[in-house]
């Protein structure tokens, strides 16, 4: 939620601010005491204390469609899951969450267009039922994002764990039905 979000930040801030002013204390106080020292190295591991092991997605090749500009866009669409990823674990500012999400979602409905214009033009015939998998993955994002603006940030590990999920298995099952078919018509070659 909001108001948690804020409470964390604040709470950062504020922890923050008093081990740097305990630093000036008793650097006032006592020049060659350890405890500035000390204080120094703990105002210092704030951010590795804060931060949290994030579990990134890499492109691999078994991901590859071969044909150079969707794979293109599938490795946009995995930084984008990341940075989402990202935002959502350190669920410090609102803001760029929101962004995240708009951003990712916004380039997942340009990329789905891409891809189906691609099947329409090489004549595939699996188009009109990859266009329903496209349309109710948007449904189900649209969904979530109506949640978020009502939750806020507790809302989002499911979607986080849903684009995860679906877009590795879209890319791996899916689209490579498609791959073979617009490959061989020479599809590879194709330049946007």
């Amino acid at each position: 939620m909001i108001v948690n979000n804020r409470v964390k930040s604040v709470s950062f801030i504020i922890i923050s601010i008093l081990i740097l002013l305990s630093v000036i204390l008793s650097f006032l106080t006592n020049p060659v005491s350890p405890t500035p020292w000390v204080l120094i190295a703990a105002l210092c591991m704030m951010p590795l204390i804060k931060q949290k092991h994030i579990k990134q997605i890499k492109w691999s090749k078994e991901y590859s469609i071969g044909i150079e500009y969707i794979d293109q866009d599938h490795k946009k669409l995995l930084h984008l899951l990341n940075q989402f990823s990202i935002a959502f674990d350190y669920a410090q500012c609102e803001e760029f969450e929101r962004e995240a999400l708009e951003e990712l979602v916004s380039y997942t409905k340009y990329h789905f267009k891409r891809e189906e214009k691609l099947m329409e033009d090489y004549g595939y015939p699996g188009l009109a039922e990859h266009q329903e998998e496209h349309q109710a993955m948007i449904d189900k994002v649209e969904e979530y994002v109506a949640i978020y603006n009502i939750e806020g940030h507790d809302s989002l590990k499911q979607v986080t764990n849903l684009l995860t999920y679906w877009l590795i298995n879209h890319i791996q099952e899916s689209d490579t039905q498609y791959r073979d078919y617009l490959v061989e018509l020479g599809a590879d070659e194709f330049d946007v």
